[in-house]
């Protein structure tokens, strides 16, 4: 308790000393300060003294006040002063005019006579004054059967913001002709009509108060012995505290439906400021610590350092927050041993006022903060900080300037339950958002990253995440160069979202690249990719298990494999789940390729089987994956439609057929990550690959030698003839003594110079280490110190051993 009475942190009616007395002139301007206002508000007279009055108050004066003073009449009202500290004084005073009415006039500021001190009615109005309890501390009035006011007691005339002689004789609309007295009158017509009781509440501000308060009132008809209306009262009660209660509960109950519903961690802080400003609050601001809006892990809050925070939010009852010293989105630095520091440091939400010590010296290191903390009159401020799970996330500030009550105790519990919601909201998406994005980079870390230079076809791809906000999928694709200029393509779809199923589809992206090097059938490549998922699915336990099961059933994945070579122009293709793959043939016919959907990859037991097919050069193969064709608004038949529609047009290059397949078959922002990859094919000219039949006879080794070498010297290619000679002289050695007919050599000119010797045998060759006096053994050896690349496939009749070398880089020798 100070020495003006008033209890630090509240706004409640003040002690007016009895010594306390202001002189004002008719200009607004104090001529004259006593000692009991330097008692009552702090300033010395040097400080106020030729300052206007108005400086002084806190709010505006009541209604009926001004109305007094306009006039020039002798008021008593209740006032709202601003102390020197800050604080909010209430207290009631009196203003009596010294001079007649004119420009000349004086007022003498006093304190009024103190509550308590009833008027008596006029005599003749005893008996309806006694059916009233005329001693009731609530605001209670008598009217007559022309609804015009016969007595009141003090606090209705304090309330009303006149004596009771003014207001004797008048109705409530000649009282205070201004809304809602308007209702007020209809409702003693009423009851004065109906003879029935009338309750009505109302929130607002009385003629004679300076704050607003919740009113409750009995409109009651007051009846003689025989029933006849003589008149009615009032009674009114004060619930502004039952208001306010169910004020807290609105904005609870708004706080959970509005609080958290995306996944984003500045939409949640705006949710926060806009349920508070709505609810109890005039000014809101949120900051997050700089390492929680980077949506990292929150770092500590350290006791001897400035805390850095991003001003996240800010929300106001005034259009575009102009009491804000910060921009949405800048940096704040809070500096040490500040009221924000501490709050931050101790954990604990805390409650003030604008004229307490520490919260001034903060207001006054800022000069912005105290110019809009005077400009606005902020009063009354909580600091309250964002915690979840044991962590301090960030700050948010509660400000009032517009509403003239301090905040209170409930206040401070009510911001700390929605404050709390919002924290675990604003936590998880914190975390949500940085598990999306380590997920993106794991994901687009595996995926190709431009379309690579081939001779056997031309690649263009996009791939979109989902749109939705929900976690990103597992989609993938990959172009994969095979032995003899054969190119690979695959696109698979991982069930399941978020950082599993990306770490999945990198896992099978990998299998499939071992899986293709080794040069398997398309079939047999996603047989040993079922297995490989099953055993994933066995290691992860049934719970992971659940996570990568969707309610159709399927568990793992989908896959399209394809292998397509351009020297014989036909491709092998097979699919486990996939959607099938779309051919546009050179003269516009657009098919789905007519291949077996096989079981998605997971299930295990069931057969893939493979498709192969003869594509001219200049087709274009389509792959994708479900994303693309299905959507919640139709079912995958439509998206094949529409992507039957976008590929039928004339042929354009892949970059822009790509943009309007997604323009054609998108109709919003996909629910799904879409991989779309365009293949268009090209073949080798007859140029670029020669081949020869040779006999199983050791003699045909010095033939195949020599007409390898006549090729080389017919491609410019002579300094690669010895290298090339050696190659293609071990490996038709190897065929003739360890392989079986048929047995054929092929020289195909590339990119790289690639030397294929295919036979009748299955039996694959493998490199050994030879003794000191052994006279073979050797030969792969020998080729794989000479190659790039060699290795081996399996074909249909057999397997072929390959080798590849670099084209020299100088010009060809003439």
């Amino acid at each position: 308790m100070n020495g003006r009475g008033v209890t630090r942190g509240d706004s409640v009616q003040g002690r007016v000393p009895e010594d306390f007395a202001v002189v004002i002139d008719a200009g607004g301007t104090v001529t004259a300060w006593s000692a009991g206002a330097e008692q009552l508000l702090g300033y010395e007279p040097a400080e106020i003294v030729g300052r206007p009055a108005a400086d002084l108050l806190a709010a505006r004066l009541p209604e009926s006040a001004r109305r007094h003073v306009a006039v020039g009449r002798r008021v008593a009202s209740e006032v709202a002063l601003r102390h020197r500290g800050g604080d909010r004084v209430v207290v009631r005073l009196q203003g009596t005019p010294l001079a007649d009415a004119g420009p000349g006039r004086l007022w003498l500021v006093t304190g009024a006579a103190p509550a308590g001190m009833a008027e008596q009615p006029e005599p003749g109005s005893e008996a309806l004054w006694n059916l009233t309890l005329a001693q009731l501390p609530v605001p209670v009035a008598v009217y007559d059967r022309e609804a015009r006011l016969v007595a009141a007691n003090t606090v209705m005339a304090q309330v009303m913001g006149m004596t009771v002689a003014e207001m004797r004789g008048k109705t409530l609309w000649e009282i205070e002709p201004n809304p809602p007295f308007d209702v007020y009158d209809r409702l003693q017509q009423q009851v004065l009509r109906t003879g029935e009781t009338v309750f009505h509440e109302d929130h607002g501000k009385a003629p004679g108060e300076t704050r607003d308060h919740a009113w409750s009132m009995f409109i009651s008809p007051l009846k003689d012995e025989s029933g006849t209306v003589q008149g009615l009262s009032a009674a009114v009660f004060d619930t502004t505290e039952q208001y306010w209660a169910r004020r807290r509960l609105v904005v609870l109950n708004d706080a959970g439906l509005r609080i958290g519903s995306t996944l984003d961690v500045s939409r949640t802080a705006e949710e926060l400021a806009d349920v508070a400003v709505t609810g109890f609050a005039d000014f809101v601001t949120v900051d997050l610590l700089e390492s929680v809006a980077r949506d990292d892990e929150p770092e500590p809050v350290p006791p001897d350092r400035p805390v850095t925070v991003r001003r996240t939010a800010q929300r106001s009852v005034l259009v575009g927050c102009p009491e804000s010293v910060v921009t949405t989105g800048d940096l704040l630095v809070y500096p040490v041993g500040t009221p924000p520091t501490r709050t931050l440091i101790g954990g604990r939400a805390t409650r003030h006022t604008a004229g307490e010590p520490g919260i001034q010296a903060w207001i006054a290191s800022s000069e912005a903060r105290a110019e809009t903390v005077t400009k606005y009159t902020i009063h009354s401020l909580m600091l309250v900080p964002l915690r979840a799970r044991g962590v301090t996330l960030g700050l948010v500030h509660f400000l009032r300037h517009r509403t003239a009550e301090p905040f209170t105790e409930d206040d401070l519990l009510l911001a700390e339950e929605i404050v709390a919601r919002a924290a675990v909201s604003v936590d998880n998406a914190r975390r949500y958002t940085r598990e999306r994005r380590t997920a993106l980079a794991l994901q687009r870390s595996l995926l190709p990253d431009q379309p690579r230079d081939l001779a056997a076809m031309e690649v263009a791809y996009r791939y979109l995440p989902a749109g939705s906000g929900a976690d990103v999928g597992g989609d993938w694709f990959d172009v994969i160069p095979l032995s003899g200029a054969r190119v690979a393509l695959v696109v698979g779809d991982v069930v399941g979202h978020g950082i599993h199923a990306s770490a999945t589809m990198g896992r099978l992206r990998t299998a499939v690249r071992t899986l293709a090097d080794v040069d398997l059938a398309p079939d047999e490549l996603l047989t040993q990719l079922d297995d490989l998922v099953i055993r994933l699915d066995r290691e992860e336990g049934p719970e992971a298990r659940g996570r990568v099961q969707d309610a159709s059933g399927e568990v793992g994945a989908t896959c399209v494999y394809a292998v397509y070579d351009p020297v014989s122009r036909r491709c092998t293709m097979a699919r486990a789940g996939h959607p099938p793959p779309a051919l546009v043939t050179p003269d516009g016919d657009v098919q789905f390729v007519d291949l077996p959907a096989g079981p998605p990859l997971g299930l295990g037991g069931l057969p893939f089987e493979s498709v192969e097919m003869e594509m001219p050069e200049g087709s274009l193969l389509a792959l994708y994956t479900d994303g693309l064709v299905e959507a919640a608004d139709h079912d995958i038949d439509v998206g094949l439609t529409l992507l039957r529609e976008a590929l039928s047009g004339p042929a354009a290059p892949l970059e822009e057929t790509c943009d309007e397949v997604l323009r054609t078959v998108l109709s919003e922002r996909p629910g799904d990550d879409i991989v779309l990859m365009l293949a268009r094919t090209a073949a080798l000219d007859a140029g670029q690959v020669r081949t020869w039949q040779l006999p199983r006879d050791p003699a045909a080794v010095a033939g195949a030698r020599k007409a390898a070498g006549e090729q080389l010297a017919a491609w410019g290619l002579t300094e690669a003839a010895f290298a090339t000679e050696l190659i293609v002289s071990e490996l038709v050695t190897n065929a003739i003594r360890y392989g079986a007919e048929p047995i054929v050599l092929r020289l195909i000119r590339d990119s790289t110079l690639i030397c294929e010797v295919s036979d009748g045998s299955g039996t694959a060759p493998h490199l050994r280490r030879a003794r000191v006096f052994d006279e073979g053994g050797r030969g792969l050896l020998l080729v794989a110190q000479i190659a790039e690349r060699w290795g081996t496939r399996q074909t249909s009749t057999g397997k072929t051993i390959w080798a590849e070398q670099g084209l020299p880089t100088g010009p060809p020798e003439p």
